[in-house]
């Protein structure tokens, strides 16, 4: 069992970890729909969603934005994140980053910024099931394809390494196995994040003013 798997309180201070990449070249798969601005103010909208629900959430304590560029380095202070330069490359490592930051926190909620259904209620769902489970637990939201994974929550933070990337949906769950920790999944809103031009065409359906359209 990890170490950090102490006696706490019970509301358990979840810090919630948004792993972001340079704005430039940003969405690079939606450069047959988007210039380069279009899809720019599409992350940076996304951001400010993503930030403004993980805050309302009740149960979170604290939401680091982590990426190597000043602009949303910017955009996450102005939005009541704590930003944390990237000093690595790569998802996964960035998220170790997060995580040595996040000194106090008893779980960690792994949550990407391009899910245009984001919500309190939707995370809230995530913490709900990690109480169900208890501690050491893995909480996952799977992708709408059902190999990635869109949120990954962890209990206590260290309970395994993420492993974002192919499909990471089974990484993860075998990763939990392998730590005996409780696995559970939470389909739903989270299911959908916007990489392909099929993607945004499903967020213009579901969540219009996400992504700016009127």
């Amino acid at each position: 069992m990890p170490a950090d798997a102490r006696p706490r309180s019970p509301a358990p201070r979840t810090t919630v970890v948004v792993p972001v990449r340079a704005l430039e070249g940003a969405k690079s798969r939606l450069g047959a729909v988007l210039d380069p601005e279009e899809r720019r103010d599409l992350v940076t909208r996304l951001l400010r969603r993503t930030v403004d629900a993980a805050l309302a959430t009740p149960g979170v304590a604290e939401v680091i934005v982590v990426s190597p560029d000043d602009e949303v380095l910017a955009l996450a202070t102005q939005a009541g994140a704590r930003a944390l330069r990237q000093a690595s490359r790569g998802l996964n490592p960035a998220i170790g980053e997060a995580r040595a930051a996040a000194r106090d926190a008893h779980r960690l909620l792994v949550l990407p910024g391009d899910i245009p259904v984001v919500s309190p209620g939707a995370l809230g769902a995530l913490l709900a099931a990690a109480d169900a489970a208890g501690s050491p637990c893995v909480v996952l939201a799977p992708d709408r394809h059902g190999r990635g994974t869109n949120a990954l929550l962890l209990d206590p933070p260290d309970v395994i390494d993420p492993a974002f990337g192919g499909d990471s949906r089974a990484g993860h769950a075998w990763l939990a196995s392998s730590a005996d920790a409780a696995f559970v999944e939470v389909p739903g809103a989270l299911a959908l994040d916007v990489d392909t031009p099929d993607d945004l065409l499903l967020a213009e359906v579901e969540a219009p003013e996400a992504i700016g359209v009127e």
